[in-house]
């Protein structure tokens, strides 16, 4: 590197941290505004970053594991008993003994998951949680009225349907197992994973249909 280049860098570098407040999340922010105002990054560049990575890789290993469940019953099971051995029966990297639930949902029952007290979430397993989920009105309204806040998901459940809130906490992390969508006879497991959302591992959406995801 030539000395102009090193001397713009460090001009740089300390222009950056005398305006960086002390506060992790602001100095993170003020970091991200210099360099976009700088020409460094685009302006929607982490935004872009993390919503591809929350919404996309992330959830892609819990996608995987929920459609070998919708295909092998006996996997299923074992997800049931045990999930987080059953999850690295597909995912090696994953620790036989994270502290995992699976609850399932059925044609009767559905599931829901928040962290009441904080914002508990299996990142090690699904990647990033989404930032409503760790608001504070998602935290309290999903136990108060959690029929409520399915329906601003656009999820609206018939009175028939039974709806259990598992409360997250930092011994034990929570995932919905979705019903397998109708309509899917003879897909791969690639194909089902695909239809595998973030949310509905939360347990916000709950029809995972083809003719949902393509709306």
């Amino acid at each position: 590197m030539s000395s102009y280049d090193s001397d713009k860098v460090a001009k740089l570098h300390r222009e950056l941290h005398s305006h960086l407040p002390p506060e992790p999340a602001l100095r993170l922010k003020a970091l991200e505004t210099v360099l976009v105002e700088k020409g460094f990054l685009a302006a929607d560049a982490v935004d872009k970053w993390l919503d591809d990575y929350s919404e996309n890789v992330g959830p892609m290993n819990g996608a995987k594991v929920i459609a070998r469940a919708w295909t092998d019953p006996e996997f299923a099971e074992r997800l049931a008993k045990h999930a987080a051995e059953a999850f690295s029966e597909i995912v090696p990297s994953v620790d036989k003994d994270y502290p995992l639930v699976a609850v399932f949902n059925t044609p009767d029952i559905h599931n829901v998951v928040v962290c009441t007290l904080c914002s508990c979430y299996p990142l090690g397993i699904l990647g990033m949680s989404p930032s409503w989920y760790k608001s504070t009105e998602y935290r309290a309204r999903a136990v108060r009225d959690p029929r409520g806040v399915l329906a601003e998901f656009g999820t609206d459940l018939p009175e028939k349907v039974e709806v259990k809130v598992w409360d997250s906490t930092s011994d034990r992390r929570y995932m919905v197992v979705p019903e397998r969508p109708e309509g899917t006879d003879g897909w791969t497991e690639e194909d089902l994973a695909g239809l595998v959302t973030r949310n509905a591992m939360i347990g916000t959406t709950r029809d995972l249909s083809p003719k949902q995801e393509a709306r």
